[in-house]
């Protein structure tokens, strides 16, 4: 380590290689195409979503495993063909929505709540990954004691842009966003990295960020002074142009989608749970959300 609140090239090049390797988890999580461009949709093709929020890296990085998981999905279901996007933001999304009649998605939870009643989402499924993370979160600090040491100083995090999400799903009222100085980012290196440098007191994270701080320089000393209840995973869901008989059958595929031809590749991206749900797997935290 060099001067404070720096790292060595290679001490960061190690810790991105492994957070880059959570985005490509997020991005490979079932049947995702990853061209920046929309894709031409042929005669008869199921359009597939993806949006994995809080990742790095490139899109691009994922599509070897986009095109085993398409392949897996199309012939399960017997679909003529397959073809997925990925985003790692909402606007983005919403844009591509404009444009597209995609027949499912596959959500990070903060993206689910938001997008479920303007699209009309009916979950399907849920997917869990060892490497995507969201689904438990942390206050951590190096100096505060409990979460009051960290109210009125300085938070770091790249979760707070979605203030409805943090306070009434994360939170649960145990904290306001208005109890911290914020200093918010896009990038969940940058979060660990401000909290070990000393810019800031705190820092929310995720369980997968939570993961990657032990492994920076510093990180021992960094102790978890806070942590949300266990949240649901990342959850399938089908859109309004889907049709019933299609969608019962694509849900029914979905736990063996990681068997046999799936196997390997949901191993290299970390998948640990992959199976059917409904509505009430996400009623806790659809009412914690409100609206």
């Amino acid at each position: 380590m060099g001067q404070r609140g720096t790292f060595e090239p290679e001490e960061v090049a190690k810790v991105h290689r492994r957070v880059r390797d959570g985005a490509l988890a997020a991005a490979g999580l079932l049947w995702v195409a990853c061209a920046v461009a929309p894709p031409v949709r042929a005669e008869g093709e199921i359009e597939i979503l993806v949006v994995k929020e809080h990742g790095v890296g490139s899109p691009t990085l994922a599509q070897p495993y986009v095109d085993r998981f398409v392949a897996v999905a199309a012939e399960q279901n017997s679909w003529p063909g397959a073809k997925g996007q990925y985003f790692s933001t909402r606007n983005a999304a919403e844009t591509y929505l404009a444009s597209h009649q995609p027949h499912y998605g596959i959500l990070s939870l903060a993206a689910f709540l938001a997008m479920r009643k303007p699209h009309h989402l009916e979950v399907v499924g849920k997917v869990a990954s060892t490497l995507a993370g969201g689904e438990q979160y942390f206050v951590v600090s190096k100096t505060a004691t409990d979460l009051a040491g960290c109210k009125g100083q300085v938070l770091a995090s790249d979760h707070t842009s979605d203030a409805q999400f943090v306070e009434k799903v994360v939170a649960r009222g145990d904290f306001k966003l208005a109890d911290f100085k914020l200093l918010q980012n896009q990038r969940p290196l940058q979060s660990l990295k401000q909290l070990l440098g000393g810019e800031a007191t705190c820092a929310l994270i995720d369980d997968a960020q939570l993961g990657e701080l032990q492994r920076l320089p510093g990180g021992g000393d960094v102790h978890t002074v806070w942590k949300s209840r266990q949240l649901p995973p990342m959850a399938v869901v089908a859109f309004p142009a889907a049709p019933a008989a299609e969608r019962k059958a694509f849900q029914a595929s979905l736990d063996g989608v990681c068997d046999q031809a799936g196997q390997d590749a949901c191993a290299e991206i970390g998948i640990h749970m992959l199976d059917a749900a409904s509505p009430d797997d996400y009623a806790e935290v659809v009412a914690a959300y409100g609206r």
